[in-house]
């Protein structure tokens, strides 16, 4: 059985990993880095863990170099094991971490978001446009779980309310959605600003449907209005120093 590990050293070894590639068709180079996250896409997309079965069909490479490539993905952290399965590990999630869609916005919506989930009981997202979708940076599970789970990553068409209120609203009202992408969901969604004035994000609250958009929409509104301020004072702040931080 195929270990995934190399059990040559130098030249030699990295020749017979090589012949293995070859035979088994897998790529090299450049071909072996987008390999490499398409794995990790793969485990992102499983949600929990996977096998290398599992993982081999995901991505369409021979099981051999799957085992290879998580070898190499465990020692640097981003897989870990668990038995015979894997999942994304802990580097992956600090480097994840470290992106910010615009400066300081995920810190400075984290307690807004959790604010307004504590009001209104709304599944709440905060959103930005990446590539032709609304990609969710910020969540707070609501009253609809486990029937529309939210969670970061996950993304949302533009034709959406989030995705409306990113393109930007016509007028100054929230995007409404009554039951319009799902039956018995409904949704407000605001525009977040930067200081400057510059649409940098948009924050949804979903609720089931019967419940009052109108309150729900002052609820995002003010919301919004907090992560701008949260934002404006962001570059005041002293950085917590170095010393403080393990790295």
């Amino acid at each position: 059985m195929d270990t995934g590990v190399d059990t040559g050293t130098g030249v030699g070894g990295a020749g017979a990993a090589a012949a293995r590639d070859a035979q088994e068709g897998a790529p090299r180079g450049r071909g072996m880095l987008e390999g490499a996250f398409a794995l990790l896409d793969a485990l992102r997309r499983n949600g929990d863990e996977a096998g290398v079965t599992e993982l081999a069909l995901a991505c369409g490479v021979p099981k051999g170099t799957v085992h290879r490539l998580l070898d190499q993905l465990i020692g640097v952290g981003a897989v870990e094991r668990a038995g015979n399965r894997y999942r994304v590990g802990p580097q992956l999630y600090r480097l994840g971490q470290a992106w910010e869609p615009h400066p300081g916005l995920r810190p400075a919506a984290r307690l807004p978001l959790q604010r307004l989930r504590a009001a209104t009981g709304a599944s709440v997202v905060l959103v930005v446009l990446r590539e032709e979708a609304a990609l969710t940076v910020g969540s707070v599970p609501g009253d609809l779980e486990p029937l529309l789970p939210v969670r970061d990553g996950l993304a949302f068409r533009l034709d959406t309310a989030a995705g409306k209120a990113l393109r930007g609203p016509r007028g100054s009202g929230a995007v409404l959605d009554r039951e319009d992408v799902m039956e018995g969901v409904c949704c407000a969604s605001l525009p977040v600003r930067a200081p400057d004035g510059r649409t940098v994000a948009a924050l949804a609250a979903m609720v089931p449907a019967g419940r009052r958009l109108d309150a729900l929409a002052h609820a995002v509104a003010g919301a919004g209005a907090a992560i701008t301020r949260a934002l404006a004072g962001a570059g005041r702040r002293r950085p917590l120093p170095p010393a403080a931080l393990v790295p």
